[in-house]
């Protein structure tokens, strides 16, 4: 029954799909981050049947890659979105750690906050406005890999502070959250292979330089992860990925 509640909170928590209602306990919250990753599942299938539409309807580029960008926000409630804004404004301000900490519980928006939201959207709009049907396979599969790293740092990165995604991963089952990582990131690593060829390698290469990168910040920049940081991250890495995929079938 665990299993089912951790599934229920997991979608409940980081979508807008309906969900029946489960007791929020440390027993049934266990597994939560175990099926996050999951959650890529139906914003990469709408994303699909998106493209598919507009291919049938000859829909041009600039709707279609407006409404793909939209589908993720519209599907999460735009939690990731939130703390990637909120990041956007701890980090522009340049003050020592604790402040940035303050910044992020700041329930205030930022103008730096504003900027980086539009810059991201305009940015992955551009992004999916080039994706081919074939490639829109792949970036389901990114949405998939995105969760699974984020849920992976998410818990074994040290916390910066208390708050939900302490409280998450306080009960998280260290020895499952492993094996579904690895299963998780084979499938994925495997699917991409099938389906994206030689451009996983660069898919693989951004993210693991990004990942590096995002540690470091995470942990001297702010003492650990946070919620928010680890919605920072989880935005960045669907950028950054979609844009190796996207731009890298144009380099081979």
């Amino acid at each position: 029954m665990s299993l089912l509640s951790s599934l229920i909170i997991a979608f409940s928590t980081y979508s807008r799909i309906p969900m029946p209602r489960t007791e929020w306990t440390e027993e049934n919250r266990r597994f939560t981050f175990c099926f996050f990753p999951l959650v890529g599942i139906p914003i990469g299938i709408a994303t699909i049947l998106w493209l598919m539409l507009c291919s049938r309807l000859s829909i041009g580029p600039l709707l279609r890659g407006a409404v793909a960008a939209a589908l993720p926000l519209l599907l999460t409630g735009g939690i990731h979105m939130d703390g990637f804004m909120d990041t956007c404004d701890a980090l522009a301000s340049w003050q020592p750690r604790e402040k940035r900490l303050q910044i992020l519980k700041d329930s205030h928006v930022g103008s730096f906050a504003v900027l980086g939201c539009v810059l991201y959207l305009l940015l992955m709009t551009g992004l999916l406005a080039e994706c081919s049907l074939r490639d829109s396979l792949s970036l389901a599969v990114i949405y998939v890999l995105s969760r699974t790293l984020s849920a992976a740092l998410s818990v074994f990165l040290p916390k910066a502070r208390d708050g939900m995604l302490s409280s998450l991963s306080s009960g998280a089952a260290g020895n499952a959250l492993r094996l579904s990582t690895v299963l998780y990131l084979l499938l994925c690593l495997l699917t991409l292979i099938f389906l994206a060829g030689i451009k996983t390698l660069l898919i693989a290469v951004v993210l693991l330089i990004f990942t590096l990168r995002y540690r470091h910040m995470a942990i001297h920049g702010f003492g650990g992860v946070t919620g928010d940081l680890a919605g920072w991250y989880l935005e960045v890495a669907e950028l950054t990925a979609a844009a190796a995929l996207i731009l890298g079938g144009k380099l081979v």
